[in-house]
């Protein structure tokens, strides 16, 4: 999956541009934002920001994220000032070797925004242009600048503020970096789950799943948070066809239950054709046993210490969970170190981008459908871990849970017990629809090993190993 990076430019102490009351910095994050919620909307893509509100950032703390992130582009987003009208776009002007993507990428970008901004709304295309500029000299990737319009314009301003041009020209910007980096778009699929009342009492749930038992009807309880409160589903089903789902809530409801249908939507990335076919696999040598990949049961090798600096090196405002990833895996034999990558990746290195938000405590996602289901809340974040790494306990093997420390995981018994060993194994069963989950999670603490001096060498070998493994299986 492919990692963009997003500079609102200036914030904070730095206004930019200034016209009046209209200030540069807070027209920049609006538009940023506004692409970012497109590009997750639309493609598969990884989007990170270099600042989320009105702080301040310097020059070298933006270049320093995209860089120690590895972003695949960089894209920095301004507005104009200064006597002129309409739009340009920069890349830098001297050589490296990214100045060729660079060109290519910037033009691609160019084009979408000038179709939107000359084509809808006759603003002047002012032309593709390079200059030295700080965040396009010292970013290790390919990198652009927009410039949207000029704030002390009569014509430009008004757009400007004007929603529907926002949203168009930021969709633009959406769909030029999604062309530029060739991402895989979206498609989105309907799931129809069957409810059969939801009750704030979990007796009330639990008379209600064993009166539709008694019925032959196979249901379970999800837990939900409504208002900030717990809310006890039981669903009876979960359907692609509509009428099946129809079906269902019609047959509950002759048995005279409450039944609902309550649909939650999806996307998956669309298939890709290939460009060029990757050459067959060379057999492996006889009497070579085949790798099987990354255990989730096992010892950490990586020290607390060792995750919170790396995480703290990209998200400073990053909490310190290290010691109860290596203490609590330790405790049920679970791979403390590969837990806490899996949690960076569920959490955007703890920026907490998605829907769950910081104060739940839940690290992982347990729980999270998305729309209103925000998922599990725990108490403290020594719970919020301990409940995922009991999760994964559940998925590794069929013992019996440990008794040392409560069972706090309210997923556990509805986890076929054993059935991922591997961290490849969670594709598609811990995320939906993630094909490449695992993965994922995986170059995460490849990464993590990589930045962490301490670590052997030839656990490194033997990550990269499994990696290249991995991608054959995949």
């Amino acid at each position: 999956m492919k990692l963009i990076v997003l500079d609102p430019g200036h914030g904070g102490q730095d206004p930019g541009a200034v016209f009046q009351r209209l200030q540069e910095k807070v027209m920049n994050l609006d538009i940023a934002k506004r692409v970012r919620v497109y590009l997750e909307k639309e493609y598969e893509v990884k989007v990170m920001m270099t600042r989320e509100g009105d702080s301040t950032v310097s020059l070298e703390a933006r270049t320093n994220l995209a860089n120690s992130v590895k972003a695949d582009y960089f894209c920095s987003i301004h507005h104009n000032a200064g006597g002129g009208t309409g739009y340009e776009s920069y890349r830098y002007n001297g050589s490296n070797e990214y100045s060729s993507k660079s060109k290519t990428f910037q033009e691609i970008v160019h084009r979408e925004v000038i179709n939107v901004v000359t084509g809808k709304y006759n603003r002047r295309d002012r032309g593709v242009k390079a200059a030295n500029f700080h965040v396009l000299r010292e970013t290790s990737m390919p990198s652009v600048l927009l410039e949207i319009l000029f704030l002390d314009n009569t014509e430009d301003r008004a757009l400007i503020q004007h929603e529907t041009f926002k949203e168009d020209v930021s969709a633009a910007i959406g769909e030029g970096l999604a062309k530029a980096l060739a991402l895989p778009r979206k498609v989105t699929t309907n799931l129809y789950k069957v409810i059969a009342g939801s009750f704030k009492d979990r007796k009330n749930a639990d008379a209600r799943l064993s009166f539709l038992q008694e019925k032959g009807i196979t249901a379970f309880i999800a837990t939900t948070t409504l208002n900030g409160a717990p809310y006890f589903r039981v669903q009876a089903g979960a359907f692609k066809d509509r009428e099946n789902a129809e079906n269902l809530v019609a047959q509950i409801k002759k048995l005279g239950a409450e039944a609902f249908i309550l649909v939650e939507t999806t996307m998956t990335p669309a298939p890709i054709p290939p460009v060029d076919p990757t050459p067959p696999t060379p057999p492996a040598p006889p009497n070579v046993p085949k790798p099987t990949g990354l255990s989730i049961e096992g010892k950490s090798v990586l020290k607390a210490e060792e995750l919170d600096t790396f995480v703290k090196g990209i998200n400073p405002n990053a909490p310190m969970l290290g010691e109860y990833y290596i203490e609590l895996g330790e405790a049920y034999n679970i791979r403390g170190d590969v837990a806490f990558a899996q949690a960076i990746h569920e959490t955007n290195y703890f920026r907490f981008t998605g829907i769950v938000k910081p104060e739940q405590n839940n690290y992982a996602g347990i729980g999270a459908t998305g729309g209103e289901v925000r998922g599990a809340s725990f108490a403290t974040p020594e719970e919020g871990v301990l409940a995922q790494i009991q999760h994964l306990y559940a998925y590794a093997n069929r013992k019996p849970l440990p008794t040392t420390y409560p069972k706090v995981d309210p997923r556990f018994d509805l986890v076929t017990r054993g059935i991922a060993p591997r961290w490849i194994d969670l594709n598609g069963r811990w995320a939906v629809p993630g094909t490449q989950y695992g993965q994922l999670i995986l170059k995460i603490y490849e990464k993590m090993l990589e930045e962490t001096i301490t670590v052997k060498q030839e656990e490194l070998e033997k990550m990269r190993d499994v990696l290249v493994e991995v991608r054959r299986e995949s």
